[in-house]
């Protein structure tokens, strides 16, 4: 069992690296397809995912983390059951829809970079409420 604060630690290491390795993917599609209307359409992924979903997300279960009355919690408590099941569900997809071949290369780089950064900037939201957490508990103690 670990502090509770270093659950938004695991969860914006966990997001930090799933959005990193879709980056990842989609850049090394886009080579052939980098064009401004695409860059553009990676940036609405990018804006929606983060808007409607990641950020969204993030807040909740920060404050449910935050929320839990006992300081020690299991590690895999950074998510709830809901947040596991959406997180296999778009691996699933993700691979399979690459696997499968159903979309062409120029969706792959468009939306998978749009996706990645939103996921990578998820990560990174994690870890400023869990830094905004520590200093505020420190001001807090004095």
């Amino acid at each position: 069992m670990i502090q509770k604060k270093y659950l938004l630690v695991i969860g914006g290491c966990v997001w930090g690296i799933a959005g990193f390795n879709i980056l990842r993917i989609g850049i090394e599609t886009y080579s052939s397809y980098i064009s401004f209307i695409h860059i553009l359409l990676s940036v609405i992924v990018y804006g929606m995912f983060q808007y409607f979903v990641f950020q969204k997300m993030v807040k909740k279960h920060t404050q449910r983390i935050l929320g839990y009355q006992e300081d020690k919690q299991y590690f895999f408590k950074f998510f709830d059951k809901k947040a596991f099941c959406i997180m296999a569900f778009m691996m699933t997809f993700g691979i399979g829809i690459r696997v499968l071949g159903i979309f062409p290369d120029v969706f792959i780089a468009v939306f998978y970079t749009g996706l990645g950064v939103s996921l990578c900037h998820a990560g990174i939201l994690f870890m400023v409420n869990y830094f905004k957490h520590v200093n505020y508990r420190k001001v807090e103690e004095i």
